[in-house]
């Protein structure tokens, strides 16, 4: 089993800056995807940005240049650099790890959410 605590959401006006942290504990291994996704009331939950413990990094189109993932690989940790935020990225911000499964497959395993509301 695998247990994700984030921290460091809140409230911040626009153009403001947070930044999210997701440790991971249990059995992780060292070949593991993670990354943050959010989702807005009403809307599906999307990708935000992932990294892999090979360096890999991916983002969405509407946070490259505003966000920043790094990782702690040591500490099993992900972190989330968010500036220049606006009202629309408003949202739950969860963390995900992926794991590779022995099948060929992979399990996800997610955090239990961080709101992030931009407001004036």
């Amino acid at each position: 089993q695998v247990q994700l605590v984030e921290s460091g959401g809140g409230l911040v006006q626009p153009g403001g800056s947070l930044r999210l942290s997701c440790a991971a504990s249990g059995s992780i291994g060292s070949t593991n995807t993670m990354g943050w996704y959010r989702q807005a009331p009403g809307k599906q939950r999307e990708l935000v940005a992932r990294a892999t413990s090979g360096g890999r990094i991916n983002y969405a189109d509407f946070v490259k240049g505003r966000f920043t993932i790094s990782r702690d690989n040591a500490k099993f940790t992900v972190y989330l650099q968010m500036n220049n935020l606006k009202p629309e990225d408003t949202a739950v911000y969860y963390c995900k790890c992926q794991l590779p499964m022995g099948t060929g497959g992979f399990r996800d395993y997610w955090g239990q959410g961080t709101q992030v509301t931009v407001t004036v």
